[in-house]
Parts: structure tokens; C-alpha cells; sequence
């Protein structure tokens, strides 16, 4: 290449995409899809769940301030985790197990960027008209008639993003109180803050970068492909039924496919689906609609774009039967995800009912190991943390169990006993005593355990740790 051409570009520039209106079964499935989904995300936070007057009465919330959250009538701690981490292998495994079975059914249907695209592009088409009329509105100069269009309906892109960033900042609240607090201006700063953040990204991202988040942003597009095999049930072309291609009346020697458009038109990926199998494809059935429709319209058999199997599509061109969706579904990929998915699934409800209702943790104060008193004697000191999951106070009993004559001491408790709030995690600190010729104060460690048990329920936590003497 000489000096004085021009390098080719990196990226190749955008081409927008007008998706055109369809109807059809998969249509209204991603309708129905869309409205539970929002649903969900948009009216959660204002469910209310009764938990006793010392607890928050919002049946979805993560409280910051308490370290916890509350699901319905579950409660999670922060030394709990575990559930989170459970949750999210459990989401992993089963986006393994719907990929290699149905392709990217999640991208398609309940991928938020795809559902919060489909809900711009339903604004934008509501605003300024259909494909056609949207494609002349880009390509006509600035004029009132096109500022009027652009505004309205970005006023309407901005509104879908301030309430997606409202709905966000509830889950972390009470919501009726934040509500209020956000329209009298005495909201925390990170409440207004958050919300703007939310406002602006889902304005870009669904209203924007569209596809291109899926395209260029997104990892699951690359990773695909390693859980697809030919048995999974995927969106294709019937080339063989379709070619050769063409329109016009005298069809003779020619495929079902006229070459109308319609798949590529309705795609909100931009892509032709006739091309073969495509990075960018989401599976959304859309293209599947728009071939049915434009197939009756001509007297054609249905399913010229249609779910299938690449191996079921060698079939059909031998003239075979498809085989049965079960058999491709209940393979060995799928029966394993499916196996591990639910054993993650079966240990995390059996983790949930057998916590404990009471928990201690026990952090021995190392700075200094002991203290050697006037008197003799050697002490240790205990950072101790009792948690106390019920709904009211409760007395915990406070009791060591060791083989040498060890004695406890709470500072400003009365004897062994402590009250700990309904709901709450109470740190006390705990003085651990050795006579002065006694084993445990020559020795250099001596083993023994804290006990601490609920007085009403006689339920029952303990914590092994060590005491250390002076060590002669």
C-alpha cells in the first residue's frame, strides 16, 4: 500500500436498524414477556410483608444500613453469602442448560437489554411511525416537524430511564419514604445520584446503542458457541425448501423464499437470518412471524424460518422426518446441567432450614495475648458477636467448657447472661480467667469452648478457640 492511501477503518461504521412492526405468536410471547418482566422489576418494591414491628415490612429489600436482606420470609446475613453465591451458580448453570438446548433463548426474550430495547423501540414507533416512516424521518433534514418527533420521544425514552433508576433505588429502602423523600428534595445525595446514572445508561443502552450492546458489549455472543451443538434447537433458514430465491410470477424451478425481506426487516439485530447461523442472532422468533405471514400470504407452507435443529435440517433434505423435540432436549449436556442446577438448588433449601435461629463468633484480642494481673492471675480477652435471628429479644446465656478451671467474666453484664435485640447482632467483650499456678496459666495454649444458649428456645450455638498462658 503506498504512503499516500488511506488505512482501512477499524470499525466499520453503524448502520441503524428500523425494526417493522410484526405480529405472530412470538411476538405476543415476547409482549407477555416483557410486561411480567417490567412488571416484576417496577412493582416489587412495594410489596409489603409483615415481620413484626422491629423489622421492615418490604418484602424485597436490601438494607444497607442493617447488612442484611429480606426476601419474603427469608433473611439473609452478611456470613451468609453462600445463598448469593448459590443463586448465581444456580443462574449460571441454567443460561448453560437453556443455551445448549434452545439457543440464546435468554437474549432473545429475557435479557433486560433486549426487553428495555424492545420498550424504546415501541415508544419510538408509537412516536414517530413504522419502519418506513422512521427510515424517511433519519434521512430527512432538521426541520420543527423532525426536532418536535425527537424530542417527544426522547422525553419518553427519559421517563422509562428515570423510573427504571426510581424502581433501582427502592430495592435499597423503604420505598413509600424514598418516594416521598425524592419529590420534597430531602433525599439522600446517592438516591439522586443513582437514579441519574440509571437514567442516562438505559437512555443509551436501550434507546442508543441497541444491538450493539449485544454485539460488541456483551461476552455471552462469544461464548455461545461452546454450549450449541447440533441437537440444540436453534433459528434457521430452510435453505433447501427456499432456494433458489426470487420473485415475480413465473416462479418455476424456485424456492418458497421470495425474496420479500420481511425476515431482515423485522430484525432487531439488523442481520439475514438466510445467511446461516450469526454472532448477532438472538434467537428472538421474530424473523419466524415475518416469514410465516408473508408464507400464507402466498399459499406456501409454514416454517420456512423456523426453531430447528441442525441436525434435524439434514434430515429434512434427505426427505426424513424430524425427530422429536424430547430427543434433542434430554441429551447428556442438558441432563447434566439439569442435575447439577438442581442439586445447587436442593442444597441451598436444605442450608435454609437448618441454620441456626442464633449464631456467635468468637475473635480472641491478641494485642497484648494475656494479661498477668496483680494477683497472679492470666487473662484473655474475647470479641464476641452474638446474632439473634427471631423476631423478638431474647436472653442469651453466656457458659465455657474446658478441662482446666477456667472462669468468665461480661463486661457490664450481671453474671452470664445478655440480652441481644430482636433482629440484631450484639458484640460483647468476654474476660477468660486462669489462676495463677493453675494448668492453663503455665501452659502455653489450652483448649476449651464457648457456649451461648437461647433461654427461651434452648437453642444452642458454640465456638471452639484457645487460651494462652504464660508458658514457662
Amino acid at each position: 500500500m503506498s504512503s499516500s492511501e488511506t488505512p482501512p477503518p477499524l470499525y466499520a461504521a453503524r448502520e441503524p436498524v428500523f425494526p417493522r412492526r410484526v405480529s405472530g405468536k412470538f411476538r405476543n410471547l415476547k409482549w407477555w414477556i416483557m410486561l411480567v418482566t417490567l412488571g416484576i422489576y417496577y412493582l416489587t418494591p412495594w410489596i409489603r410483608w409483615d415481620r413484626g414491628p422491629e423489622l421492615p415490612d418490604q418484602a424485597v429489600l436490601v438494607d444497607m444500613a442493617g447488612r442484611r436482606f429480606f426476601f419474603f420470609w427469608i433473611e439473609i446475613w452478611p456470613h451468609e453469602f453462600y445463598f448469593i453465591a448459590g443463586l448465581l451458580i444456580m443462574a449460571g448453570l441454567g443460561l448453560f442448560l437453556f443455551t445448549s438446548a434452545m439457543g440464546r433463548v435468554w437474549c432473545g426474550y429475557t435479557c433486560p437489554q433486549t426487553v428495555w430495547t424492545d420498550l424504546f423501540i415501541l415508544v419510538e414507533r408509537w412516536v414517530e411511525g413504522d419502519r418506513n416512516a422512521r427510515v424517511r424521518l433519519w434521512n430527512a433534514k432538521w426541520d420543527a416537524r423532525k426536532v418536535r418527533l425527537r424530542l417527544t420521544k426522547w422525553v419518553l425514552w427519559a421517563l422509562i430511564g428515570l423510573a427504571t433508576g426510581g424502581a433501582w433505588v427502592f430495592y435499597f429502602t423503604d420505598a413509600p419514604t424514598l418516594f416521598v423523600n425524592l419529590l420534597n428534595g430531602t433525599a439522600h445525595p446517592i438516591a439522586y445520584t443513582t437514579m441519574f446514572i440509571l437514567t442516562a445508561t438505559t437512555f443509551f443502552f436501550g434507546g442508543v446503542a441497541r444491538e450493539q450492546v449485544c454485539i460488541y458489549a456483551c461476552p455471552w455472543p462469544r461464548i455461545q458457541a461452546a454450549m450449541m451443538d447440533e441437537d440444540t434447537i436453534t433459528i434457521a433458514y430452510r435453505e433447501w425448501r427456499g432456494e433458489p430465491r426470487g420473485k415475480g410470477k413465473n416462479r418455476d424451478g424456485m424456492g418458497d423464499c421470495i425474496d420479500c425481506m420481511a425476515c431482515v426487516n423485522v430484525c432487531p439485530m439488523g442481520i439475514d437470518i438466510r445467511n446461516g447461523q450469526q454472532m448477532e442472532c438472538i434467537t428472538c422468533g421474530l424473523c419466524i412471524d415475518a416469514c410465516d405471514d408473508m408464507m400464507e400470504k402466498i399459499g406456501k407452507p409454514r416454517g420456512l424460518i423456523d426453531y430447528i435443529a441442525l441436525k434435524d435440517e439434514a434430515r429434512e433434505r434427505e426427505g426424513k422426518p424430524p425427530a422429536p423435540v424430547i430427543k434433542h432436549i434430554l441429551r447428556p449436556r442438558t441432563i447434566l446441567y439439569t442435575a447439577l442446577w438442581s442439586a445447587v438448588g436442593l442444597g441451598l433449601v436444605f442450608a435454609l432450614f437448618i441454620r441456626p435461629d442464633i449464631d456467635m463468633t468468637v475473635a480472641p484480642v491478641r494485642n497484648p495475648t494475656f494479661i498477668v494481673q496483680s494477683d497472679g492471675t492470666v487473662r484473655n480477652v474475647y470479641d464476641i458477636r452474638l446474632r439473634n435471628k427471631h423476631g423478638e429479644a431474647r436472653p442469651f446465656g453466656m457458659a465455657l467448657n474446658s478441662d482446666a478451671p477456667l472462669s468468665l467474666d461480661i463486661e457490664g453484664a450481671d453474671g452470664s447472661l445478655v440480652m441481644v435485640p430482636a433482629d440484631e447482632m450484639r458484640q460483647i467483650r468476654v474476660y477468660v480467667d486462669a489462676g495463677p499456678d493453675s494448668a492453663a496459666a503455665t501452659m502455653d495454649r489450652t483448649e476449651f469452648t464457648f457456649w451461648v444458649t437461647d433461654l427461651n428456645s434452648n437453642e444452642r450455638a458454640y465456638t471452639n478457640t484457645v487460651f494462652n498462658g504464660r508458658g514457662n
